[in-house]
């Protein structure tokens, strides 16, 4: 194969079952959706509280819409920095109970972002080895020595620390895993950044919303201070069901960040009218607990008709319901049966994933019903992906 024929390469992706295609969505996101004039229960979002279509948050886009434009017409420090994307970073730091917060155009550039803007060459930075793609990415980009430990394996992770001979060393995992579903022990990470004097940051892009007695995430369920976790980053566009990401931590924090983190300075500010919006979701998040409790039921139900039907789960008590089926070509095969059966679930592959443990990456919304989550339960025995 030449080194520049893009057909060959191509040709290859598609013949180890690793061709991407995007679904092209007619209408809103929401428990169904339009494809091609068909419609689909959909278990593949991450709109886990089910106000991506919320009519107030859309009420609220419009309206700020008509105050601000649609455009912010430039970078945060020239002059794209509306009141809307103040007011909301004040209220997500008060939200996480933080000092100050910082919002970014995308959780890929948050992440970027925060890494490349703390640490650097002569510096180390040590991960999960199943966190995020932008996390890897910013280590990677930070030039600094960059280590990884085996899936929540702290053991290792402490035996990483004490080998160490960095001064700075900065401790990044997810907060609830995005292909797994399953959590981080960051009680046992604060400790061990507290005892080796590193820095910890938590990325809970899929606990926020979900997770602690007013959807705060993982630090706020898990009871820890911004001292343990100094760094927390979470995305806008998952639960909350609008788009963007943000940082929270102290002031001192977000000040480096605002003069050093060169995807925030050097991207185009999110428009004013989104942010108006997601102001508008944070308070339902807040107050619409039922939510929050209506998925504790969704999942339990799903999780024991799965268990049932013997269908390999992973251990989650997340929206994010995995359920392993071991190759590229068995996941493909089960999710083009379900789409038959009008239900849209993702197949995720490897490298996606490791190697056998490919999986269909069933994920729940409280816009759910017990009847939809029961047809899925049907489909899957149909399928016979056990």
């Amino acid at each position: 194969m030449q080194p520049w024929d893009l057909s060959a390469q191509l040709d290859e992706i598609k013949q180890q079952q690793l061709y991407r295609s995007r679904q092209v969505i007619e209408g809103p996101q929401g428990a169904r959706v339009q494809i091609a004039g068909q419609s689909y229960d959909n278990f593949s979002s991450n709109d886990y509280l089910g106000l991506a279509n919320h009519p107030k948050i859309v009420a609220a886009f419009k309206a700020a819409a008509d105050d601000y434009g649609v455009g912010s017409g430039s970078a945060h420090l020239i002059c794209g920095h509306s009141h809307q994307h103040h007011a909301l970073e004040e209220e997500l730091a008060e939200f996480t109970g933080r000092e100050r917060a910082l919002v970014f155009s995308t959780g890929y550039m948050a992440n970027l972002g925060v890494i490349s803007a703390l640490v650097t060459k002569g510096d180390e930075v040590l991960q999960d080895k199943l966190n995020h793609a932008s996390l890897i990415d910013g280590g990677l980009i930070s030039g600094a020595k960059f280590r990884r430990y085996p899936h929540a394996n702290l053991a290792r992770l402490e035996q990483l620390l004490q080998q160490s001979s960095a001064a700075k060393k900065l401790i990044v995992s997810d907060g609830v895993f995005s292909m797994d579903g399953d959590q981080a022990d960051i009680k046992t990470l604060a400790a061990l950044a507290e005892k080796s004097g590193s820095m910890l940051m938590i990325d809970d892009a899929h606990g926020v919303g979900v997770l602690g007695k007013t959807g705060a995430g993982i630090v706020q369920q898990q009871g820890l201070s911004q001292q343990q976790v100094p760094i927390l980053m979470a995305t806008l566009g998952k639960s909350l069901g609008t788009a963007g990401a943000f940082i929270a931590g102290s002031n001192e924090l977000i000040e480096i960040l605002i003069q050093r983190a060169r995807s925030y300075i050097y991207s185009t500010a999110m428009p004013a009218a989104l942010m108006a919006a997601t102001r508008v979701s944070l308070q339902l998040c807040q107050q619409e607990t039922w939510r929050r409790e209506k998925l504790v039921t969704l999942i339990a139900q799903f999780r024991r008709g799965a268990e049932q039907l013997g269908l390999n789960l992973m251990p989650s008590d997340t929206p994010i319901q995995p359920v392993i089926l071991g190759s590229n070509q068995a996941v493909m095969l089960a999710s083009e049966r379900l789409r038959k059966n009008n239900i849209l679930v993702g197949a995720i592959r490897h490298p996606t994933v490791p190697k056998n443990t490919e999986r269909l990456r069933i994920t729940l919304s409280a816009s759910h019903t017990e009847k939809q989550v029961e047809h899925l339960l049907l489909a899957l025995e149909d399928c016979r992906v056990d």
